[in-house]
């Protein structure tokens, strides 16, 4: 076993030669995990625990490789090695041997270690805490209690990695998160936040262990609201599919539908994201919600079919200002919609020339002020949404003759605010 892990590992194409790490180094956590199941990256990020001082190796290791040197914590003497795109973390090990540092460790799939041994020493797994049988089994046990306390975060790791690996919580180790789900609330955001986005990102089952860590409260210390029943549900790689997605759009449009999806831009404020998402995400969920009203309204106590198009429950001001808002993730929005409407509006969303799915004015300010004699000001900005508009409807189409027949409204509405203003 420990042979056919080194060969997944490729040791020839690592960027330091594994005989430049001092004797006692031993390569332990995901690359070790992730090659015994073969489910290995291009490059794996690998992390080291050497004997001694680890900010020092790094340091020198990144003299003679041409890398750079990050220091991770001063205290602990754990840095990273960036070379070449390859990212090694190096940290001192704790306790008198390899096991004690491994006893330490959050998950047991997580504790198991490789000796980087010398050329006339055999390849031996270290396995202490039932590493391996747990592979095996699919199982994903936290060795202590403890362990998950000493970085709450543990706790939503656990989840994410479960989801990525395909593997069950085992029994005792699901009762600890919920019953310590409050902790995480003293985990810095962005650390939180990381781990979500790549909950968010596992294809298969991630909507599923995101509806876990919603149920096991992991996120209510930041205020995340509760998704509406079933709505994370859906948000699955075969909806993607059947509604038409590539898989190119499936991967950024999933992990952001079901984000938005569980945080609302409180939520994601106090995790510390970027005002960006937070604007995506309340865009999303704001627009979800306005459709969702809609058809209420207009399906009376029975509701609305489920195949009914729900953009075209919408006034045209507000099928405008979604189009508007959401142009760059409609993807995302649409993964909520029937299938039939989800596909053409999907179709539509992709021809750049679509005057709804894409609006822009027809005319600039600049050409409306000389053409109109007009100055800058409020009435110009509602000239120009109006106009944006009427194009987005196709009441003023397009080809030859499109911009006398843009001035054209454009003065006829200017006629009819005067007379209203008059």
């Amino acid at each position: 076993m420990a042979r056919r892990l080194w060969a997944r590992l490729e040791p020839q194409r690592w960027p330091v030669p594994p005989d430049a790490f001092p004797a006692g180094t031993a390569l332990v956590g995901g690359a070790v995990r992730d090659g015994l199941v073969d489910r290995l990256g291009e490059r794996p990020d690998l992390d080291l625990v050497v004997e001694g001082d680890a900010i020092a190796l790094t340091r020198r290791l990144a003299r003679a490789h041409q890398g750079s040197c990050v220091v991770l914590d001063d205290e602990r003497s754990i840095a990273r090695l960036v070379v070449r795109g390859w990212t090694i973390d190096l940290a001192r090990r704790v306790g008198d041997d390899l096991a004690t540092d491994l006893a330490r460790r959050d998950y047991s799939v997580n504790a198991i270690a490789l000796p980087l041994a010398g050329p006339d020493q055999p390849l031996e797994l270290v396995d202490p805490q039932g590493g391996l049988p747990d592979l095996a089994a699919g199982r994903l046990r936290a060795i202590g209690e403890a362990n998950l306390l000493d970085d709450p975060l543990r706790l939503l790791r656990g989840l994410r990695l479960a989801a990525e690996l395909a593997f069950e919580l085992e029994g005792e180790t699901a009762s600890w998160i919920r019953t310590h789900a409050a902790r995480c609330g003293s985990v810095a955001g962005e650390r939180v936040l990381a781990e979500l986005d790549r909950l968010a990102a596992v294809a298969d089952g991630g909507e599923r262990w995101l509806g876990r860590a919603v149920d096991a409260q992991l996120l209510a210390p930041w205020g995340a609201p509760a998704p509406a029943p079933r709505a994370l549900e859906g948000l699955t790689q075969e909806a993607a599919e059947l509604r038409g997605l590539t898989w190119q759009e499936a991967e950024w449009a999933l992990p952001l539908a079901r984000l938005a999806t569980v945080l609302d831009a409180g939520a994601l404020a106090g995790l510390r994201a970027s005002r960006r998402l937070q604007q995506r995400a309340a865009q999303l969920r704001r627009h979800w919600v306005l459709v969702e009203e809609a058809g209420e309204a207009e399906g009376g106590a029975d509701g609305p079919s489920s195949e009914a198009d729900p953009l075209a429950r919408l006034a045209e001001p507000e099928r405008l200002r979604l189009q508007r808002q959401l142009e760059a993730d409609l993807p995302a929005w649409l993964l909520r919609l029937p299938i039939a409407a989800a596909r053409s509006a999907l179709q539509r969303w992709r021809d750049p020339a679509d005057p709804l799915f894409h609006p822009r004015p027809p005319l600039d300010g600049r050409t409306l002020q000389e053409a109109l004699g007009l100055a800058a000001g409020p009435d110009l900005g509602r000239l120009i949404d109006h106009l944006t508009r009427e194009t987005a409807f196709g009441r003023l189409g397009g080809g030859e003759g499109s911009d006398a027949r843009t001035l054209t409204c454009a003065r006829q509405w200017l006629a009819e605010r005067e007379g209203r203003h008059g």
